[in-house]
């Protein structure tokens, strides 16, 4: 299962991760959100070298903020602590593990 990311656990969990972290930004009434939502728990539970979290941005409004999410949903893959590959709008799972490669 993905991870719930907030203010309080982002930077542990995603900033100072060794392996890459493929983050969802998305909210509760966005209609593309909930078409991508479980391509992302079928990556979370698929995936041996990477990890799954989601950031609601109604919820977490500062991490929406600082990495300017002006639609979602918004995917992005942190390698190293910084922003590697992004997608935003509804993708295919195939297009998802792509941005992992």
């Amino acid at each position: 299962m993905a991870m719930e990311l907030r203010n309080d656990n982002f930077k542990k969990e995603v900033l100072e991760s060794k392996i890459p972290v493929l983050v969802d930004f998305w909210a509760d009434w966005c209609g593309p959100c909930k078409m991508v939502a479980p391509i992302i728990e079928e990556i979370a539970k698929e995936l041996k070298d990477a990890k799954v979290g989601k950031v609601n941005v109604d919820e977490q409004s500062e991490l929406a903020a600082e990495y300017r999410i002006m639609s979602i949903p918004t995917l992005m893959v942190f390698k190293d602590g910084a922003v590697v590959k992004k997608a935003v709008g509804a993708v295919s799972k195939a297009e998802i593990l792509n941005l992992l490669k």
